[in-house]
């Protein structure tokens, strides 16, 4: 008599806190968890710093000083990680972090203070960089949406208590507290993610092209970098000399999209099919959510009098509806990733109609939060659904180096953003009301509607095999680098 065996049991999905991921996922949100108190802390501490060593008139290069750093970082990380690895970017942004805290926490003057925050901007893209790709590295797919969702829900904490945090230890132990803090947290941290590190180096290394040198994107990335911060400074000088500032503005405007578009794929500014696309949805997102909440404070102090500390409720709301967002992009459902990205962006552009209602005094201000919150979950859902797409449509040549270019647009957008809104709020001073603010607002949804009507781009089309020129995609400003064209999957979670 046979006896039939029974069938095999199907192989265990992967899952995100099994052994193997659990290092990874552990010390990379112990991470992003402490540069975002160290994101918010700066913001409430820099003002204390500034009157304490009397450089007010400081204030606006102290706090526009990393984005400089941040971009050159951007462009060269990618390309290190792509040839050597995250591991080797990693261990220098931590480095570079920890003596950021180290400079400004013991700085004795507001230019030490200003290089530290030079410095800080160096550690962050670095890290930025280095994070996406490890987890490229080490999670598979199916993974990644979920990693994605932690690092959001990552910024819930550091927003919600991150100022009043800083506040306190501002107020009893003084403001190098605030840093020197965050110094010794480092280590911990660091030592959570050792495991995943030591996964990674174990590993062969990946052979990328030696398609774009550092020497020929590194001016370009300076250009950008400077037009970037020229742009803020202009910005902030609108009120005192108009003529001149607005010059200011449109030129550093000019030079710093002429450095940008050296430094993403060809094709974005059209938003060619793949990549490309992905790129610009991603700076067309960012510009609209973050040009609305950079002027929502403001807002709610001048047209619905709260004060300082109830105005920074709208920051509460961004971290914690943004998280939301993201935990419901990352759980097991068989929705289109491109699909997803689409509720995202509807889900913005409706919410900051609802958004904008903030700017007539009359309406109750819960009501403008109420589509602030809505917006809030649509950013979620959006903004990890990029960078799952930026992933899916990368090789291990060249995820750095792509993931650089989509922070990059992201960045660049906003530094736009923050110039055309501060450039209605200088012309609207002393007193600026409900035109100003409704027109930055509107002006953000018809950026994230922008980004709605090109999200059908982001797949690349369905080709025939052997149709070379057909099935691949440029992937940056250099006709040599290419990758093959690939069918994502129709659910990434």
């Amino acid at each position: 008599m046979t006896i039939a065996k029974p069938p095999a049991a199907a192989p265990l999905a992967p899952r995100l806190f099994d052994r193997a991921h659990l290092p990874l996922a552990v010390g990379s949100v112990a991470l992003v968890t402490l540069a975002a108190f160290e994101n918010r802390a700066v913001g409430t501490a820099l003002p204390v710093m500034v009157r304490e060593f009397g450089a007010v008139s400081s204030f606006g290069v102290a706090n526009a000083a990393p984005m400089a750093t941040f971009l050159v970082a951007l462009a060269l990380t990618g390309l290190w990680a792509d040839r050597r690895g995250p591991v080797a970017p990693l261990r220098l942004g931590i480095a570079a972090f920890a003596l950021t805290q180290l400079i400004v926490g013991t700085a004795a003057s507001m230019p030490v203070v200003i290089a530290g925050r030079l410095l800080g901007g160096l550690a962050e893209g670095l890290l930025d960089i280095a994070l996406m790709v490890l987890v490229a590295r080490v999670l598979p797919p199916a993974l990644r949406p979920k990693m994605f969702s932690l690092f959001a829900a990552a910024w819930v904490l550091p927003s919600v208590l991150g100022p009043l945090v800083t506040g306190v230890v501002t107020e009893q132990a003084g403001w190098r507290w605030v840093f020197l803090g965050a110094l010794g947290l480092l280590l911990p941290t660091w030592l959570l993610l050792r495991p995943a590190v030591r996964q990674v180096s174990a590993r062969p290394p990946v052979e990328a092209p030696l398609d774009t040198s550092a020497a020929r994107v590194a001016p370009w990335a300076v250009l950008a970098a400077g037009s970037a911060f020229a742009l803020t400074l202009a910005g902030e000088r609108l009120a005192v000399n108009l003529p001149v500032a607005a010059v200011a503005v449109v030129v550093s405007a000019a030079t710093l999209l002429l450095g940008v578009l050296h430094l993403v794929p060809r094709g974005t500014v059209s938003a060619r099919r793949g990549l490309p696309a992905v790129v610009a949805v991603r700076g067309l997102t960012a510009a609209s959510f973050g040009g609305a909440g950079a002027f929502l404070p403001l807002l709610l102090t001048v047209t619905h009098g709260f004060a300082p500390s109830r105005a920074g409720i709208s920051l509460s709301v961004t971290g914690v509806m943004w998280a939301v967002g993201s935990w419901l992009q990352g759980r097991d459902h068989a929705l289109p990733r491109p699909l997803v990205l689409r509720i995202g962006l509807g889900l913005i552009t409706l919410g900051l109609l609802g958004t904008s209602l903030l700017a007539w005094a009359s309406v109750p201000p819960a009501v403008g939060l109420t589509g602030w919150a809505v917006a809030g979950v649509g950013m979620g859902l959006a903004s990890s659904s990029l960078s799952v797409l930026v992933l899916d449509l990368s090789t291990d040549h060249d995820q750095g180096r792509n993931n650089g270019a989509a922070q990059m647009a992201a960045s660049t957008s906003m530094a736009v953003a923050f110039a055309a809104g501060g450039t209605l709020v200088a012309l609207a001073a002393p007193a600026p009301g409900t035109p100003t603010f409704a027109a930055i607002i509107l002006g953000a949804a018809a950026a994230a509607l922008g980004g709605f009507l090109l999200s059908g781009r982001v797949t690349p089309e369905v080709v025939s095999a052997g149709t070379t020129d057909a099935a691949t995609l440029r992937t940056g400003g250099d006709d040599r680098a290419a990758v093959t064209r690939r069918e994502p999957a129709t659910s990434s979670c």
